[in-house]
Formats: structure tokens, sequence, C-alpha cells
């Protein structure tokens, strides 16, 4: 079967190519990963993970090489991608509930169902704002909130025209451990729940192995996928699992070829 997405010796340069003075942030990057799996990249700073996530995305083209997603080459912006980051960035003179509708202001078909459907609408965001344990807060705005609650608000923006793909970029770094820790269960509930495929950028190989499939180990610039983990943990995972042994040794095998690509 083929893989829902394949990164196939893709190259990317800013400022330019890279025989011309240009920066590789990736090169020579092969990465496949299967419909409704959990994938986690980790790596060192700067190692080209968030470039990965705009080649997989279609914000940007690759300098070579090809991404195809759902059987078909990526040649602009996919709508059937969701997308949160570190920094919510939601509106701040928006409730968390028109926040989430935000969405659906933009892609087709839902800009053009939302006026005469917009009860529907809002009820789908009033059942994931409930999902992630926010129900009762649709009208508060992002002041009112605290960082998880808003980061919870951003993973429904993300979800709520239902894509196939979703792409996180360090979501949960900014938050404390305990709020991070909630977050990955929310996570964790919500992709067992609608079965999408996610790609996770992390820093964190705690978070990395507790949540996903596989984990896949990014070298330094240009970055190059250098070692791919299989998680075995059955699911569904509870937290005390992190403190496992078999769970520590494999965050210590993750560190160890971190190590390896920053010496290198």
């Amino acid at each position: 079967m083929a893989p829902f997405v394949a990164i196939e010796r893709a190259s990317l340069a800013y400022g330019g190519h890279g025989s011309q003075g240009g920066t590789l942030a990736v090169q020579g990057l092969d990465l496949a990963i299967g419909k409704g799996e959990f994938a986690a990249v980790v790596g060192p700073s700067v190692c080209g993970k968030s470039t990965l996530m705009k080649l997989d995305s279609g914000l940007v083209p690759p300098s070579a090489g090809r991404i195809m997603v759902a059987g078909a080459e990526v040649r602009g912006p996919l709508k059937i991608v969701g997308m949160a980051f570190q920094n919510p960035t939601l509106l701040p003179w928006r409730s968390a509930l028109d926040n989430v509708l935000l969405p659906m202001e933009i892609v087709q078909p839902h800009r053009g169902r939302l006026r005469a459907h917009r009860a529907e609408y809002e009820a789908r965001v009033r059942a994931l704002l409930a999902m992630v344990g926010l129900d009762g807060f649709e009208q508060r705005h992002p002041w009112e909130l605290s960082g998880g609650m808003q980061q919870r608000v951003s993973l429904c923006r993300a979800l709520i025209h239902e894509p196939e793909l979703l792409l996180l970029d360090e979501p949960f770094a900014a938050l404390d451990a305990f709020t991070r820790e909630e977050l990955w269960c929310v996570l964790r509930d919500l992709w067992q729940a609608k079965g999408f495929t996610v790609i996770l950028v992390t820093h964190d190989l705690r978070e990395a192995t507790f949540l996903a499939d596989r984990v896949h180990v990014m070298s330094a610039r240009p970055g190059r996928i250098v070692a791919t983990r299989e998680i075995p943990f059955a699911r569904p995972r509870e937290l005390e699992i992190c403190y496992a042994p078999a769970f520590v040794d494999l965050v210590h095998e993750l560190r160890g070829h971190i190590a390896e690509v920053r010496a290198a």
C-alpha cells in the first residue's frame, strides 16, 4: 500500500539554490508515513524540522525531489491539512467559538455554506470544544483563557474542517510540564477518535515516544532522516508508561541518536 505522505529525495534551499549561495535546510530527505499513522520528528535545533512541515503542507515547493500526499504530488497549499504551532495565534477580538470557526470562513466548500448553515457549524465547534474540555468556554476571548486552554482552541481550529493530515510544530513547547502532559492526552484522544494522520515536530523526546507510532530522527542541517524507531507500547497509552524502564530506555536511545548527529 502506498504511503499517505511520501517525501522523496526532497531538498530545499533558502535564499537561492544550494550551489549558488543559498542555505540548504533539507537535502535528500526521504520519509514515508501511512494513512492514520501518528509520526513524530525529532532532531537538533535548526535541522529542518519546520521546513519539513512547510513542504508537507504545500506552503513551499522543494528545490529538488517531490512531495506526495494522498496519492497526488503537492503543487500548492493543501485543503486537507490542519496546522497548529507553538503559539496559538488566536485572534484576540474573537471568542473561542469564532476562532475555531475561522477556517470555515476560508476553506471551500464550507465558506459557501457557512452563512446558510451557521447553526450546524456552531454545533460542530461546540462538540469539538467539549471533546477537549472547553465546554462552557465557547464565548470566552483568548485573554480570558490560560495558555493551555488557548492551545486547546488552536487544536480545535486545526481540526474543525476535518483534515486528513494534521501538522503540529512544537504545539506544547511553551506550556508548563503538567499542562503539556494534559494536552498529550487530549491529542491522543482526538487522534484515536478521529483517525487522521499526524506529523508532530517536537524537541521533547518523552512527548514523541508517548504519542507516536514511529519517531524519525533528523540530522543536523541540511536535514535528512538518519534513524527511525518503532514505538512498541500498546495503545491506549496512559501517562504512567512514561516512568516504565522500557520507555525511559527508548527515550535515552533517541537522545543518543541526536547526540550523534550534533557531534557529527
